[in-house]
C-alpha cells in the first residue's frame, strides 16, 4: 500500500499481512541463515544475480520491514538498521572517509561519536574539527581541500543548539560534500533532514523511535546507491547489525512514535515554562522557547521542540548532583525518549569522555543537567523536580 502520511505510514509501511498467513503483527525471522533450493540458486544469490536472502548479517525479512519503514518515514529511498545507534555512525564515517580526509562537525556531538572521532584520528589519520555553522561564509572558510563530510547533530546533545540543516546542505552541494544528521533528539515526526537538502540522516533507535526502553539500535536512510554501498561493505565487514527480535521490537514501538511525540511536547513546554520561572535554575535551553536563541530557526525546521530540556541549576556540580538526587520519581539514567521521565549529568554522564577545555567549548557546564521528558502526567513531573529544587 502506498501512503503518504506520516502517521499511517508507522503502522503499515513495509508489511502486507497477505504474504504472511494473515498476521496483523510482522512476524519474527529469527533465523542465522537461509536454505538454498539448489547449489545454483546459493550461488546466483552470492553473486547477486538472484534476490533472496543469505544469511541474517546480510538481509533478514524482519529486519528489511524497518529499513522499508524508516525510510518511508524520513522519505528516503533505502533505509539500513544496526546493532546501536554508534554502530550506525561508525559505519557512515567510515564508509565515507579514507587516510587523510577531513570531517567538518557541528559544535557538539554525543560523547561517544567524540571518542570514535578521536579514534579515527588517531589511528587512521582521519582529521575533524568543530565549527559552530552560524553563517555561510564562515562554513565555506572551514571546508578544505580534504573535507569528505560534514556531520552535523541539530539539535545537539545536550545543549539544544540548532544548526540551519537548508543552508548547510546549500553550501555542501557547492563543494560535492555529503552531510550526515544525526536525527535522534527530533526523530522524522519532528525533523525530515533529507527534505531540507542533506543526505543521510541516522538515529540511535534505542531513543524515541523504540520509546519504551528494551532495544539497542540504530538507523540510517539516504539514497539507494548510497546505502547500498554501504551495506556491502562496512557495514557487512564491520557487523554491527541489528538482531530480528530487536527490529520486530522498533516495528512495535514505531506504531506510536506520532502519538508519544506529541505527549512528550506538551509535557516538555509546560515544564521549560515552569522550570525558567524558578529562582534555583539559571536558565533554560529549550527550543519551542521563545527566548531561545534559535526560536525561530526551529520553527522553520521542526514540526515542533520536542520532548528534551536542558538547564543549569545556580551553584556547581555538588548542587546539580544534590538536585538529581533528591528527585523522586524521575529516574537518573543517561538515555531517552522512554515513556519515564530521564535525568542526566552530561559532564560526568554523557560527555564525561570529552576533556574539559572542549566540553566547555560546547557550553557543557557542571551545571548542566538534561532532561528527557516522559509520557506521565506533567502535573506530577513538575511535582517532583519543584520538591527537589525547594530542598536545595
Amino acid at each position: 500500500m502506498d501512503t503518504k502520511r506520516f502517521e499511517t505510514d508507522v503502522i503499515h509501511k513495509g508489511y502486507n499481512a497477505e504474504q504472511h498467513n494473515g498476521s496483523l503483527a510482522p512476524p519474527i525471522f529469527q533465523t542465522s541463515t537461509f536454505v538454498f533450493d539448489s547449489a545454483e540458486t546459493g550461488a546466483a544469490r552470492f553473486a547477486g544475480e538472484q534476490e533472496g536472502y543469505i544469511y541474517s548479517r546480510l538481509s533478514n525479512p524482519t529486519v528489511a520491514m524497518l529499513e522499508e519503514r524508516i525510510a518511508a518515514m524520513e522519505k528516503g529511498e533505502k533505509g539500513l538498521a544496526f546493532g546501536s545507534g554508534m554502530a550506525a555512525v561508525s559505519a557512515i564515517l567510515l564508509g565515507l572517509t579514507k587516510t587523510g580526509d577531513h570531517i567538518l562537525c557541528s559544535e557538539g556531538v554525543y560523547g561517544c561519536t567524540f571518542g570514535l572521532l578521536q579514534l579515527m584520528e588517531e589511528k587512521y589519520h582521519i582529521t575533524h574539527n568543530f565549527h559552530s555553522m552560524n553563517d555561510e561564509d564562515s562554513i565555506r572558510s572551514a571546508i578544505n581541500d580534504h573535507t569528505t563530510v560534514i556531520y552535523i547533530e541539530s539539535p545537539i546533545n545536550p545543549t539544544m543548539k540548532l544548526v540551519d540543516l537548508s543552508m548547510v546542505a546549500r553550501i555542501a552541494k557547492e563543494f560535492n560534500i555529503p552531510v550526515v544528521v544525526d536525527n535522534t533528539f527530533s526523530s522524522p515526526y519532528l525533523q525530515r533532514p533529507l527534505e531540507l537538502g542533506c543526505d543521510i540522516v541516522l538515529h540511535s533507535a534505542t531513543k524515541y523511535l523504540c520509546g519504551h526502553g528494551d532495544v539497542i539500535g540504530g538507523l540510517a536512510v539516504g539514497k539507494q546507491e548510497l546505502m547500498s554501498h554501504l551495506a556491502m561493505t562496512t557495514q557487512k565487514d564491520i557487523g554491527g547489525v541489528m538482531s530480528p527480535f530487536d527490529a520486530w521490537l522498533l516495528l512495535r514501538g514505531i506504531k506510536t512514535l506520532p502519538v508519544r511525540m506529541d505527549r512528550h511536547c506538551d509535557n516538555a513546554k509546560k515544564l521549560a515554562d515552569l522550570l525558567k520561572k524558578h529562582p534555583a535554575v539559571n536558565r533554560v535551553l529549550y527550543p519551542g522557547d521563545s527566548d531561545f536563541p534559535q526560536y525561530e530557526l526551529a520553527n522553520k525546521q521542526m514540526l515542533n521542540a520536542g520532548g528534551l530540556i536542558s538547564f543549569e541549576i545556580k551553584g556547581d556540580k555538588v548542587v546539580a548532583q544534590k538536585f538529581m538526587n533528591a528527585l523522586r520519581l524521575i529516574k537518573i539514567a543517561v538515555s531517552l525518549g522512554d515513556a519515564e521521565t530521564l535525568i542526566q549529568h552530561p559532564a560526568t554522564m554523557t560527555h564525561a569522555v570529552v576533556p574539559e577545555e572542549n566540553r566547555l567549548q560546547m557550553g557543557i557546564s557542571d551545571q548542566l543537567l538534561r532532561l528527557s521528558v516522559g509520557l506521565e502526567a506533567w502535573e506530577d513531573i513538575w511535582g517532583d523536580i519543584e520538591q527537589s529544587l525547594d530542598s536545595l
